[in-house]
């Protein structure tokens, strides 16, 4: 029996922005599961019927040199799936530099992998308060909305800093490709498919779409349709990208109805590990401690250094805390002002480390105290976290509608101690102050 056509195929550079790409399709009626790496044979046998699949990658916390290793062959099987879209999925707030998480480099080595046509690019998505106006990027912070290059987060990222809000500037450090804007006015005004066909007349190696609203996303994803008949499958954004398409499928017949997620009932026990120092993580740190939780500080350094006795009495200290009935946060931060980021940026593969620990830390305490759910916070945190718990698979399992963007995802491991658990895994940005207190006292 032949499996059905895919709609969308994409290649997340972290955990946590490949479930947001998940949950905004599954919103939409699109069969999808996310996987961890290339699936064996097996593994996807496991998940008939399929419109979408993804890689959850870590390529955001990652060099050129890296890219050119492991996006290049990751590209090459994207382009094998046979997808009406590839998608390389990107942050919102497009931070990245030359040397780490290089998204020019990115769309050069898909490019190459998808016939070398040119590429557009679509970042903006009003579900998420990110707005792209004449090529620059506004998002939303508490309530106001700011150019990326004066967000108070973004601007001040510890490790890529967003200093310039013009995309095809900040883009044009990282690669030498032409770059084309196709503005918000030619998409209002119904010039959308003649800006886009002088772009490319033009030779321009990608293209630049604004996202301003709902009638100028509409027209992207108009756009992005007629693109890939065009032979430009392979696509670089946010999950902008998916919120665009969504229309065209609509239209198209090509979705069922929204997905339905019944209601997350409470855990008497939540354990949360987090590796962000975002304000928005400290305020909901901060307000769980006034809810019950067991806030317990830990210094990274141990995991960057590999000192076994302080991890082990961090482990055994939230076990102790669980038995008790307690929830607990491990943290290795409480906001921007207590990061480490300055004294290990000179050692290689430290931030990933701490991602290690944080993610075997979980693990332990999954296993130790039976525990049905689970939260990984901060996006490369979550990277490389979650890949300690031997989860292969994720698929939906409960959308936060007021928090787009940081889902609660099934689980799927041949491990029964993590098969089903259900998990979430919440960006920095990402989550209201309440986050993780209604994680544990249940959703309807």
């Amino acid at each position: 029996m032949s499996r059905q056509p895919l709609l969308i195929a994409f290649y997340g550079d972290d955990l946590t922005g490949s479930t947001d790409v998940m949950e905004a399709l599954a919103l939409r009626g699109v069969e999808t599961v996310l996987f961890l790496d290339r699936p064996t044979p097996a593994q996807r046998a496991r998940f008939p019927g399929l419109q979408a699949l993804g890689i959850a990658g870590t390529s955001r916390s990652e060099t050129p040199d890296w890219m050119d290793r492991n996006l290049a062959p990751a590209f090459a099987w994207l382009a094998a799936q046979g997808a009406e879209h590839c998608h390389y999925k990107v942050c919102s707030t497009f931070d990245s530099a030359p040397g780490l998480g290089s998204i020019g480099r990115a769309i050069e080595l898909g490019r190459a992998a998808f016939g070398g046509n040119p590429v557009p690019v679509v970042v903006g998505a009003p579900q998420l308060k990110r707005y792209t106006v004449f090529g620059e990027l506004f998002a939303a912070f508490r309530g106001e909305v700011f150019r990326i290059d004066r967000h108070p987060v973004m601007s001040r990222h510890p490790v890529t800093p967003m200093h310039e809000a013009d995309l095809r500037r900040h883009l044009a450090a990282q690669t030498d490709l032409p770059i084309a804007l196709v503005d918000h006015l030619a998409l209002g005004s119904g010039d959308g498919d003649a800006a886009v066909d002088a772009a490319r007349e033009a030779g321009a190696a990608a293209i630049l779409i604004d996202v301003l609203n709902e009638p100028t996303q509409r027209s992207a994803g108009r756009q992005l349709r007629r693109l890939a008949q065009a032979g430009c499958r392979f696509v670089v954004g946010s999950s902008g990208v998916e919120y665009a398409l969504a229309e065209a499928w609509r239209a198209e017949g090509r979705t069922g109805p929204p997905a339905r997620f019944e209601a997350l009932a409470p855990v008497e026990r939540l354990a949360v590990v987090s590796g962000s120092c975002s304000p928005t993580t400290e305020r909901q740190i901060r307000h769980a401690e006034a809810c019950g939780f067991e806030a317990i500080a830990f210094d990274p350094r141990a995991f960057v250094h590999g000192d076994a006795a302080p991890i082990a009495a961090v482990t055994r200290e939230a076990l102790s805390r669980l038995a008790a009935g307690r929830s607990v946060i491990v943290h290795t931060a409480l906001g921007p002002q207590s990061d480490l980021g300055d004294e290990i940026a000179g050692q290689e593969g430290a931030r990933h480390a701490i991602g290690r620990g944080l993610g075997a830390l979980q693990a332990a305490l999954v296993r130790e105290s039976g525990l049905t759910r689970a939260v990984i916070a901060g996006g490369d945190t979550s990277s490389h976290a979650l890949r300690q718990l031997r989860v292969f698979a994720l698929t939906p399992r409960f959308p936060l509608a007021e928090t787009p963007g940081s889902p609660v995802s099934l689980s799927h491991s041949d491990d029964p101690a993590f098969d089903g658990l259900e998990i979430a895994l919440k960006g920095g940005q990402v989550g209201n102050d309440d986050y993780f207190v209604r994680l544990r006292d249940g959703i309807a």
